[in-house]
């Protein structure tokens, strides 16, 4: 856990507004110094924070709303999958009270991640998507949205986990998730976690009713890539191997013994009977290194490594087990027949049901 001292607030609050530091800021007092961060980033994000209304068929009434944070000038919009799903109809509301239709682009339920572009030819105020591999747990972040309503909300807390798995509306785990105890509500889903230097490091996907400050997002690497492959492909392609990972640091005498130049890998969390990944003979406990001859340090490293072109292709991977470089062949499979081979399935237990 990282020390929240006034010192290390000063360094980021200089560093997110880009601004000289008052006289007499050394003396500051810590509040003042945590305040000046987050209306730093509120400032420098806020513009880039949209609200998202959605309609569902031609006849039916408004189905819900969200947020998204624009990723391009020309309206390029990231958002939840939950919040623009299946929508007939999408306008955005910019902070300047500037309404825009828009259309859905891409839609990966798997990750919770959609992106919608803006009809009209626009120049608008768009974020960077930072590296969320460097965050670390107790860091500031600070999430802008809409929640129930109240439009450019802005709420701030610290990274509380790194690395957990939530399961989509799909069934699917996303890996590499954010938990965090900036406040979130119903309106918060599709808006930017954004760190002390105004860098969106997540998108915010979910809470759990009834708790207090536990919420989550899709980390922004994760998102970095869906982003890439809906602008390009229009949908996500997967290979799949059967396995949840999460990142780890790699022990120094196992680096050293090994003779890896990386300190961290994705640890396998779990391994699904019958998977590729089951077969190979890959366990839980696992510290994957390398998947195809490239470098795995989280498992939003399998992620982007995993794409269609692998699908039906012997890949190898290596793994550091009990302290020892091992290594695996594996065939990935069709992450999309899979799915529908499940869905089949569940459709025929529940007629036998």
């Amino acid at each position: 856990m990282l020390d929240f001292t006034a010192a290390s607030v000063l360094d980021d609050a200089v560093t997110a507004t880009s601004e000289p530091a008052p006289a007499g800021a050394a003396d500051e007092d810590p509040l003042d110094a945590y305040s000046r961060v987050v209306t730093g980033v509120a400032d420098r994000l806020g513009p880039a924070v949209v609200r998202i209304d959605v309609w569902k068929g031609k006849r039916a009434g408004r189905a819900g709303s969200g947020s998204g944070v624009i990723v391009a000038p020309d309206g390029l919009v990231l958002t939840n999958s939950h919040v623009v799903g299946g929508a007939s109809r999408v306008e955005l509301m910019t902070v300047d009270a500037r309404n825009l239709t828009a259309r859905v682009v891409g839609d990966d339920p798997h990750t919770d991640l959609a992106l919608v572009r803006v009809d009209a030819p626009v120049t608008l105020p768009a974020a960077n998507l930072g590296d969320s591999k460097k965050l670390r747990r107790g860091q500031l972040v600070v999430a802008i949205g809409n929640p129930l309503g109240f439009e450019s909300t802005v709420t701030a807390g610290v990274i509380s986990a790194l690395g957990r798995s939530l399961r989509a509306q799909t069934g699917r785990l996303i890996d590499d998730v954010i938990q965090t105890d900036a406040a979130l509500n119903p309106g918060n889903s599709g808006g930017p976690l954004a760190s002390a230097r105004g860098e969106v490091v997540g998108i915010n996907t979910a809470v759990i009713l009834g708790a207090q400050g536990i919420c989550f997002a899709v980390a922004a690497n994760t998102a970095s890539f869906v982003l890439g492959e809906l602008v390009r492909h229009g949908r996500v392609r997967r290979a799949f191997i059967g396995i949840s990972a999460q990142q780890t640091a790699i022990p120094r005498r196992l680096q050293v013994a090994a003779g890896l130049a990386q300190d961290k890998a994705a640890m396998v969390t779990a391994v699904e009977t019958g998977s590729p990944a089951a077969d190979a003979g890959l366990m839980s406990g696992d510290m994957i290194v390398t998947l195809d001859g490239l470098p795995v340090t989280g498992s939003d490293d399998l992620i982007r490594i995993l794409t269609g072109e692998r699908i039906g292709r012997s890949v190898e991977v290596e793994v550091l087990r009990l302290g020892t470089l091992r290594s695996f062949r594996l065939v990935p499979g069709d992450g999309a027949a899979r799915e529908a081979a499940l869905r089949q399935a569940a459709g025929q237990e529940g007629r036998r049901g």
